[in-house]
Protein backbone atom coordinates (compact mmCIF):
# COMPACT_ATOMS: atom_id res chain seq x y z
CA UNK A 1 0.00 0.00 0.00
CA UNK A 2 1.34 3.42 -0.97
CA UNK A 3 2.33 5.73 1.89
CA UNK A 4 2.49 8.94 -0.06
CA UNK A 5 0.89 12.19 1.12
CA UNK A 6 1.00 11.25 4.78
CA UNK A 7 3.25 14.05 5.97
CA UNK A 8 5.27 14.11 9.17
CA UNK A 9 4.16 12.10 12.16
CA UNK A 10 5.48 10.81 15.46
CA UNK A 11 5.02 7.46 17.20
CA UNK A 12 5.38 7.15 20.97
CA UNK A 13 4.88 4.43 23.57
CA UNK A 14 1.39 4.13 25.03
CA UNK A 15 1.68 5.16 28.71
CA UNK A 16 1.12 2.16 30.97
CA UNK A 17 -0.36 4.53 33.54
CA UNK A 18 -3.49 4.66 31.36
CA UNK A 19 -4.04 0.89 31.25
CA UNK A 20 -5.99 0.43 34.54
CA UNK A 21 -8.30 3.35 33.74
CA UNK A 22 -9.12 2.06 30.25
CA UNK A 23 -9.71 -1.44 31.58
CA UNK A 24 -12.28 -0.22 34.11
CA UNK A 25 -14.01 2.07 31.63
CA UNK A 26 -14.42 -0.77 29.15
CA UNK A 27 -16.62 -2.61 31.64
CA UNK A 28 -18.77 0.36 32.63
CA UNK A 29 -21.26 -0.25 29.82
CA UNK A 30 -23.03 -2.95 31.80
CA UNK A 31 -24.60 -0.34 34.11
CA UNK A 32 -27.75 1.63 33.28
CA UNK A 33 -27.00 5.31 33.79
CA UNK A 34 -29.40 8.23 33.91
CA UNK A 35 -27.83 11.55 32.94
CA UNK A 36 -28.60 14.92 34.49
CA UNK A 37 -27.30 18.07 32.78
CA UNK A 38 -27.34 21.11 35.04
CA UNK A 39 -26.06 24.67 35.32
CA UNK A 40 -25.24 25.98 38.76
CA UNK A 41 -24.43 29.52 39.93
CA UNK A 42 -20.89 29.56 41.37
CA UNK A 43 -20.53 33.34 41.63
CA UNK A 44 -20.54 33.52 45.43
CA UNK A 45 -18.28 30.52 45.84
CA UNK A 46 -15.67 31.93 43.47
CA UNK A 47 -15.83 35.24 45.30
CA UNK A 48 -15.22 33.48 48.63
CA UNK A 49 -12.18 31.77 47.10
CA UNK A 50 -10.86 35.12 45.85
CA UNK A 51 -11.41 36.73 49.26
CA UNK A 52 -9.55 33.88 50.95
CA UNK A 53 -6.60 34.32 48.59
CA UNK A 54 -6.50 38.07 49.26
CA UNK A 55 -6.46 37.49 53.03
CA UNK A 56 -4.10 34.50 53.24
CA UNK A 57 -2.18 34.38 49.98
CA UNK A 58 -3.46 30.81 49.41
CA UNK A 59 -5.64 30.19 46.36
CA UNK A 60 -7.98 27.37 47.26
CA UNK A 61 -8.67 24.77 44.59
CA UNK A 62 -12.06 25.21 42.96
CA UNK A 63 -12.16 21.44 42.51
CA UNK A 64 -11.53 20.93 46.24
CA UNK A 65 -14.55 23.07 47.02
CA UNK A 66 -16.76 21.14 44.58
CA UNK A 67 -15.63 17.88 46.16
CA UNK A 68 -16.59 19.22 49.58
CA UNK A 69 -20.09 20.07 48.33
CA UNK A 70 -20.45 16.71 46.59
CA UNK A 71 -19.24 14.89 49.69
CA UNK A 72 -21.73 16.71 51.89
CA UNK A 73 -24.69 16.07 49.58
CA UNK A 74 -23.75 12.40 49.06
CA UNK A 75 -23.44 11.83 52.82
CA UNK A 76 -27.01 13.11 53.23
CA UNK A 77 -28.33 11.06 50.29
CA UNK A 78 -26.33 7.83 50.48
CA UNK A 79 -28.47 6.01 47.93
CA UNK A 80 -26.84 7.91 45.06
CA UNK A 81 -23.44 6.27 45.61
CA UNK A 82 -24.65 2.86 46.75
CA UNK A 83 -23.85 -0.38 44.92
CA UNK A 84 -25.31 -3.79 44.29
CA UNK A 85 -24.01 -6.50 46.60
CA UNK A 86 -24.77 -9.72 44.82
CA UNK A 87 -28.12 -9.85 43.04
CA UNK A 88 -30.50 -9.15 45.91
CA UNK A 89 -28.77 -6.63 48.20
CA UNK A 90 -27.69 -2.99 48.04
CA UNK A 91 -24.84 -1.62 50.14
CA UNK A 92 -24.69 2.02 51.26
CA UNK A 93 -21.58 3.69 52.65
CA UNK A 94 -21.15 6.33 55.35
CA UNK A 95 -17.77 7.47 54.00
CA UNK A 96 -17.77 9.35 50.71
CA UNK A 97 -14.62 8.42 48.76
CA UNK A 98 -14.27 10.52 45.60
CA UNK A 99 -11.92 9.71 42.73
CA UNK A 100 -10.48 12.54 40.64
CA UNK A 101 -7.77 12.73 38.01
CA UNK A 102 -4.50 14.60 38.43
CA UNK A 103 -2.41 15.25 35.33
CA UNK A 104 1.16 14.01 35.78
CA UNK A 105 4.18 13.81 33.50
CA UNK A 106 5.53 10.25 33.27
CA UNK A 107 8.71 9.80 31.25
CA UNK A 108 7.92 13.01 29.41
CA UNK A 109 4.34 12.00 28.57
CA UNK A 110 1.40 13.68 30.30
CA UNK A 111 -1.17 11.25 31.66
CA UNK A 112 -4.17 11.67 33.97
CA UNK A 113 -3.62 9.68 37.18
CA UNK A 114 -6.35 8.66 39.65
CA UNK A 115 -6.45 10.10 43.16
CA UNK A 116 -9.04 8.94 45.69
CA UNK A 117 -9.96 11.51 48.34
CA UNK A 118 -11.04 9.40 51.32
CA UNK A 119 -13.83 10.57 53.65
CA UNK A 120 -14.44 13.69 51.58
CA UNK A 121 -17.57 14.38 53.64
CA UNK A 122 -15.49 14.73 56.84
CA UNK A 123 -12.71 16.97 55.47
CA UNK A 124 -12.79 20.72 55.05
CA UNK A 125 -11.96 22.49 51.79
CA UNK A 126 -8.38 23.28 52.85
CA UNK A 127 -7.65 19.65 53.74
CA UNK A 128 -8.95 18.46 50.37
CA UNK A 129 -7.01 21.24 48.64
CA UNK A 130 -3.75 20.19 50.32
CA UNK A 131 -4.33 16.53 49.47
CA UNK A 132 -4.71 17.41 45.79
CA UNK A 133 -1.60 19.60 45.82
CA UNK A 134 0.44 16.84 47.53
CA UNK A 135 -0.67 14.39 44.84
CA UNK A 136 0.40 16.80 42.11
CA UNK A 137 3.92 16.82 43.64
CA UNK A 138 4.10 13.05 44.13
CA UNK A 139 7.00 11.38 42.34
CA UNK A 140 5.83 8.45 40.21
CA UNK A 141 7.25 6.53 37.26
CA UNK A 142 4.47 4.16 36.25
CA UNK A 143 0.86 3.15 36.74
CA UNK A 144 -0.38 4.02 40.20
CA UNK A 145 -3.17 5.41 42.31
CA UNK A 146 -1.82 8.62 43.75
CA UNK A 147 -1.47 8.61 47.52
CA UNK A 148 -1.90 4.81 47.74
CA UNK A 149 1.64 3.60 48.40
CA UNK A 150 0.48 0.11 49.41
CA UNK A 151 -0.70 -0.80 45.91
CA UNK A 152 2.06 0.72 43.76
CA UNK A 153 3.80 -2.66 43.37
CA UNK A 154 0.51 -4.38 42.57
CA UNK A 155 -0.26 -1.82 39.86
CA UNK A 156 3.10 -2.43 38.21
CA UNK A 157 2.43 -6.17 38.22
CA UNK A 158 -1.11 -5.63 36.90
CA UNK A 159 -0.03 -3.59 33.87
CA UNK A 160 2.43 -6.30 32.88
CA UNK A 161 -0.37 -8.88 32.53
CA UNK A 162 -2.00 -9.81 29.20
CA UNK A 163 -5.23 -7.96 28.47
CA UNK A 164 -7.47 -11.04 28.70
CA UNK A 165 -6.21 -11.77 32.23
CA UNK A 166 -6.61 -8.13 33.32
CA UNK A 167 -10.20 -8.24 32.04
CA UNK A 168 -10.84 -11.41 34.06
CA UNK A 169 -9.48 -9.78 37.23
CA UNK A 170 -11.53 -6.61 36.81
CA UNK A 171 -14.72 -8.60 36.34
CA UNK A 172 -13.97 -10.33 39.61
CA UNK A 173 -13.31 -6.99 41.32
CA UNK A 174 -16.53 -5.41 40.04
CA UNK A 175 -18.51 -8.18 41.72
CA UNK A 176 -17.21 -7.02 45.12
CA UNK A 177 -18.46 -3.52 46.09
CA UNK A 178 -16.05 -3.37 49.03
CA UNK A 179 -13.10 -3.94 46.73
CA UNK A 180 -14.44 -1.34 44.28
CA UNK A 181 -14.66 1.25 47.03
CA UNK A 182 -11.20 0.36 48.27
CA UNK A 183 -9.62 0.76 44.83
CA UNK A 184 -11.52 3.65 43.26
CA UNK A 185 -14.09 5.05 45.69
CA UNK A 186 -17.80 5.31 44.95
CA UNK A 187 -17.86 8.66 43.11
CA UNK A 188 -15.74 10.01 40.28
CA UNK A 189 -15.34 13.67 39.30
CA UNK A 190 -13.81 14.50 35.92
CA UNK A 191 -13.01 18.19 35.67
CA UNK A 192 -12.80 18.80 31.94
CA UNK A 193 -12.80 22.54 32.61
CA UNK A 194 -9.50 22.21 34.47
CA UNK A 195 -7.66 21.58 31.21
CA UNK A 196 -9.15 24.36 29.12
CA UNK A 197 -12.17 26.59 28.70
CA UNK A 198 -14.96 24.19 27.84
CA UNK A 199 -18.59 25.29 27.64
CA UNK A 200 -21.11 22.54 27.37
CA UNK A 201 -21.99 19.29 29.08
CA UNK A 202 -19.31 16.58 28.69
CA UNK A 203 -20.63 13.02 29.03
CA UNK A 204 -18.24 10.80 31.01
CA UNK A 205 -17.72 7.06 30.76
CA UNK A 206 -17.39 5.35 34.10
CA UNK A 207 -17.84 2.24 36.23
CA UNK A 208 -18.66 4.25 39.38
CA UNK A 209 -22.21 4.37 40.78
CA UNK A 210 -22.11 8.19 40.69
CA UNK A 211 -20.11 10.27 38.23
CA UNK A 212 -19.61 13.97 37.51
CA UNK A 213 -18.18 15.66 34.44
CA UNK A 214 -17.46 19.30 35.20
CA UNK A 215 -17.43 21.67 32.23
CA UNK A 216 -16.52 25.34 32.04
CA UNK A 217 -17.75 28.55 33.65
CA UNK A 218 -19.52 31.23 31.64
CA UNK A 219 -21.03 34.57 32.53
CA UNK A 220 -24.78 35.01 32.06
CA UNK A 221 -27.54 37.18 33.38
CA UNK A 222 -29.37 35.92 36.45
CA UNK A 223 -32.09 37.22 38.72
CA UNK A 224 -30.92 37.90 42.29
CA UNK A 225 -33.38 39.49 44.71
CA UNK A 226 -35.58 40.52 41.75
CA UNK A 227 -32.63 42.26 40.10
CA UNK A 228 -30.91 41.25 36.87
CA UNK A 229 -27.20 40.74 37.44
CA UNK A 230 -24.22 39.16 35.69
CA UNK A 231 -23.52 35.78 37.29
CA UNK A 232 -21.06 32.93 36.70
CA UNK A 233 -22.53 29.54 35.84
CA UNK A 234 -20.82 26.15 35.86
CA UNK A 235 -22.00 23.36 33.56
CA UNK A 236 -22.05 19.88 35.05
CA UNK A 237 -23.18 16.43 33.95
CA UNK A 238 -24.19 13.90 36.62
CA UNK A 239 -24.55 10.16 35.95
CA UNK A 240 -26.64 8.03 38.32
CA UNK A 241 -26.63 4.26 38.25
CA UNK A 242 -30.34 3.55 37.77
CA UNK A 243 -29.79 -0.04 38.91
CA UNK A 244 -29.47 1.16 42.52
CA UNK A 245 -31.14 4.59 42.70
CA UNK A 246 -34.49 5.88 41.46
CA UNK A 247 -35.33 9.29 40.05
CA UNK A 248 -36.81 10.83 43.21
CA UNK A 249 -33.77 10.38 45.50
CA UNK A 250 -31.49 11.38 42.62
CA UNK A 251 -33.49 14.59 42.14
CA UNK A 252 -33.33 15.36 45.86
CA UNK A 253 -29.57 14.88 45.75
CA UNK A 254 -29.21 17.28 42.81
CA UNK A 255 -31.39 19.87 44.54
CA UNK A 256 -29.29 19.67 47.71
CA UNK A 257 -26.02 19.82 45.77
CA UNK A 258 -27.12 22.94 43.90
CA UNK A 259 -28.17 24.53 47.18
CA UNK A 260 -24.75 23.84 48.74
CA UNK A 261 -22.82 25.15 45.75
CA UNK A 262 -24.87 28.29 45.26
CA UNK A 263 -24.51 29.18 48.96
CA UNK A 264 -20.72 28.69 48.95
CA UNK A 265 -20.86 25.81 51.43
CA UNK A 266 -17.59 25.25 53.29
CA UNK A 267 -16.08 28.59 52.24
CA UNK A 268 -17.76 31.13 54.48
Amino acid sequence: MSRKNIGKYQISEFPKARIPTLDFLALGDKYHYVKSLIEVDVTDGRQYITNHENKTGVKLSFTAWLLKCIGKAASEHQAVHSMMMGKKKIIQFDDVDVSITVEKSINGVKAPMPLVIRKTNEKNVLQIHEEIRDAQKEDINGASVLGENTIKGKMKFYTSMPKFFRKFLIKRILKDPLKIKQLMGTIIVTSVGMFGKVHGWPIPTTAHPLAFAVGGITKKTGIINDEIKIREYLTMTILFNHDVVDGAPAARFVSRLVELIENGFGLQ
